[in-house]
């Protein structure tokens, strides 16, 4: 058995041999052929050239500034006619400097000057009381008695009744302002706890003595009874108050 596989394992290697050099033979020429065609490559190279195609440039303001004036103008023409003709306004009329007026000059004497001089003329007198209108009220025992006379609304005045009457040395210092003797008279409204408030002068004497003025100054210490109308006293009407100054009596009701 063994001298019939020695030949066969003899004979392996020649069989290889001839397998490599039919192989090597394939290989030899197919790098031959690879190594034509590079060379052929690289001879057709230099012939080939690309050829460069210039781009055409095209720009908007190139076709404008081909454009014809005529239609560049036909807009401006156009703009042109829509407009409304401008209106002028009629030129005004020139008014006439106006003439002057030549006033009367009116020449008067010293004694017509003095004559109208105004601290010359007398003081208004005061006015007249109005009279009592309509039917006499009731009357009842005790009542106020009305006096002439009415307050700054036409409300009637009533005779002022002290509820204690004012002393000295509260008249003393408001007086010492004025020019006596005489009287002052004011009129005021009563409120509660015997006072009395919105008080107006209504007379004096003499006249331009300042009594009044002084009075009224001092009559926020007056303490004066509500007039009494029907058996009930009334407060808030309306009183007529004199205040003697240098006289017999220096305070009194009137």
């Amino acid at each position: 058995m063994f001298q019939s596989v020695g030949p066969f394992l003899r004979s392996v290697p020649a069989r290889l041999r001839d397998g490599f050099k039919r192989r090597g033979a394939g290989i030899l020429f197919a790098l031959f052929v690879e190594g034509l065609l590079a060379l052929l490559l690289l001879t057709l190279a230099p012939s080939i050239s690309e050829k460069v195609v210039p781009m055409a440039v095209f720009r908007l303001d190139m076709i404008r500034d081909e454009e014809p004036e005529s239609e560049a103008e036909a807009p401006e023409t156009q703009s042109a006619a829509a407009q409304p003709p401008e209106l002028k306004s009629p030129p005004k009329p020139v008014e006439p400097p106006p003439v002057p007026i030549e006033l009367p000059v009116i020449q008067l004497s010293r004694e017509e000057m003095a004559a109208t001089d105004i601290a010359k003329l007398p003081p208004p007198t005061a006015p007249a009381p109005r009279p009592m209108m309509g039917p006499p009220a009731p009357t009842f025992a005790g009542d106020s008695q009305r006096v002439d006379g009415t307050g700054p609304n036409g409300e009637p005045l009533y005779a002022a009744s002290w509820y204690r009457e004012p002393y000295d040395d509260e008249l003393a210092g408001y007086l010492s302002t004025a020019r006596g003797p005489g009287w002052g008279l004011i009129a005021c409204r009563t409120v509660q706890d015997f006072r009395v408030e919105d008080c107006v002068a209504l007379g004096e004497y003499p006249q331009g003595s300042q009594i009044a003025r002084s009075v009224l100054a001092a009559a926020w210490q007056f303490r004066v009874r509500p007039p009494q109308i029907g058996g009930r006293a009334m407060v808030g009407e309306w009183v007529r108050i004199r205040i003697d100054y240098g006289l017999e009596r220096r305070a009194a009701r009137h």
